[in-house]
């Protein structure tokens, strides 16, 4: 299980206690020790960076990315890209919260995304 910062957690980690997974945050530049990946990604106002440590998931091993809201698509895409250089396999994307109008799966378009709450 694989969660964004920070509200990502809040779902992520229960989820992972509950179906007994691990747990991997990704995390705000400057936030993790050691060696680790980062991905920057746009914004409508600029751009910002995610970063996971360097051996955080293993070659071939299935996660789902979790996080709270899905607007534009940008922060669940680069969180997408982290996994996939570690060399993860990406078994779906799920949000509490979707706000359609924002078109945010054609950002993910080729990953399976699931919404709970849809806007």
């Amino acid at each position: 299980m694989v969660a964004v910062e920070a509200r990502g957690y809040m779902l992520g980690a229960p989820l992972a206690y509950r179906i007994g997974a691990g747990f991997v945050p990704v995390r705000k530049p400057g936030k993790l020790p050691g060696a680790k990946y980062r991905e920057e990604y746009a914004l409508e106002y600029g751009t910002n960076s995610l970063e996971i440590h360097d051996d955080a998931v293993g070659h071939g091993q299935r996660v789902l990315i979790v996080d709270d809201l899905l607007a534009t698509g940008g922060t669940a895409a680069a969180t997408a890209r982290l996994l996939e250089k570690l060399g993860a396999e990406i078994v779906g994307i799920a949000f509490l919260i979707e706000l359609a109008a924002l078109n945010g799966r054609q950002a993910l378009a080729g990953y399976e995304v699931t919404a709970f709450i849809s806007y």
